[in-house]
Order: C-alpha cells, then structure tokens, then sequence
C-alpha cells in the first residue's frame, strides 16, 4: 500500500494531510524520515507520523456514528458554490468519516459515518431497508400504492431529479413496508421503507405520479436507528449495534 494511503486509511488523517506530512519531514519509517508518497509500506515497516506510531487495522476494524443531518447541508466534502457541508457542521474528529450513501440538501435524519470505506460500502450495496417519514402535497393515489407493491421502471425519472442529473431511466424495487401516517388538506404524511439508495429515489417516484415530496427525514438504516437523537449532533453506535453490524459483515462475506 502507498505511504500516503495507508497513513490515511490507519489515522485520522486525509490523504492530503499524509502528503503534506510527508513533505513536511514528519512520516519515519523504521525510524528513518521519508518523503516519497508513493513509497510502498512493506510487512514489518513501522510507521511514525508526528513521533507516534501507525499501526495497520485490521481489514473490518471500524468506528461508526450517527449523525442527525439538518437540512440545507450537502453531503459531500468541498461544495464549487460555497453551501454548507456536512464537514462544516462536523465536530473536526469525523472529517475523515465516509458517509454510507446520501442525503440531498433538502433531506433531514439519520446519516451513518465511518472510517472504514469497505463496510461503508458493503453497507450501501446491502438491501438493508432505509425508513422515512416524508411528507406529499397530494392525497395518495391508488396508482402509487400498485407502484409501491410492485415496483415501476421509468424510461425517464428527469421529474424529481436534481437539474444537473445526467440519470433518466431508473427502476424502482417494491418498497420494502409503506403507511399512511394522516392526511391533512391535501398533503399526506407516509412512512415508507426502500432497500435501495438511487439518486434522489424518492423525488423521482412520487414526482412521476405529480406529487412534490415536502419533506423528507430518515429514521433508520437498517438495525440502526435515529431515535431521539438532536438535529446536527452525532453519537457513536451501541454495544449492541455495533455486534449486529459484525454480524453482517459477516454474512456479506460468507454470501
């Protein structure tokens, strides 16, 4: 593995970060100082960053938070129009987190973060289901309970879409659980739960049947939920989540 990669994937460090440290004269290996970011760490090098050593972690070892995310914050770590991300809201110890999959800049809830970009990963290819309340400016319709309990593919899913998406077919699976939690007026309040995460899902679906979804808040990721949990703050997982996590990697990798 390359110098600056395994710093990175080892520490809390970017791997932007392990090269400047590099360059700065800061990295030894084997108590020797290096400045070759693409020296390539060998079994039985010992690294130094800063005097303190880097030990590897083992392939699942991992940390995992939860992280309310409020709307009006991108998911993503540098924004060309200068929004608000969620790295901007973040306490400094979690720059280094990947999310497991997306929440668009109108969309509240439960964000999953971690170091470890293979469970993150395993996490969002899973059919693990994905819980929200959201909220429709229609009654619902019985063409979006059949489409819900069947599923719909759309040559073009344009309408709900982000304008700069360059995706227009999509399939939608059927949805895992759906309910109707009140109706007010005209606008409908749904719990629904998906076993995907496409590109701004749940925009598109309602979208094609002339809905606008209001609002949109996640609640669970699968064994892991948001509970009560305040708006931009973070938790690390339980005891117990955590052995239910294992317990699923475990089984991705025997399936």
């Amino acid at each position: 593995m390359r110098l600056n990669k395994y710093i990175s994937h080892n520490s809390k460090y970017s791997r932007r970060e392990a090269d400047k440290l590099i360059e700065e004269g800061k990295v030894y290996i084997n108590r020797m100082p290096v400045k070759d970011y693409g020296y390539k760490v060998q079994k039985g090098d010992r690294v130094f960053v800063k005097g303190k050593e880097i030990k590897p972690k083992g392939r699942f070892e991992l940390t995992m938070v939860v992280y309310n995310k409020p709307k009006g914050a991108l998911v993503t770590k540098k924004d060309d129009r200068g929004r608000t991300t969620i790295y901007h809201l973040l306490p400094g110890k979690f720059r280094h987190f990947v999310p497991v999959g997306r929440l668009d800049y109108a969309s509240e809830g439960l964000l999953l973060l971690t170091d470890n970009i293979e469970v993150a990963t395993l996490l969002m290819e899973s059919k693990l289901p994905r819980v929200y309340n959201i909220k429709i400016d229609k009654p619902l319709s019985e063409a979006m309970v059949k489409a819900m309990q069947e599923g719909l593919t759309l040559e073009d899913a344009s309408a709900g879409a982000h304008e700069k998406s360059g995706i227009k077919q999509m399939h939608f699976a059927p949805f895992a659980g759906f309910m109707e939690r009140g109706t007010t007026g005209k606008y409908t309040k749904l719990r629904v739960a998906i076993t995907e995460g496409k590109n701004r899902e749940l925009r598109r679906f309602f979208a094609h049947f002339g809905a606008k979804v209001l609002d949109l808040k996640r609640i669970s990721y699968g064994f892991i939920e948001l509970n009560n949990l305040p708006e931009n703050k973070t938790r690390f997982l339980s005891k117990k989540e955590y052995e239910l996590l294992h317990e699923f990697i475990k089984e991705r990798l025997v399936n």
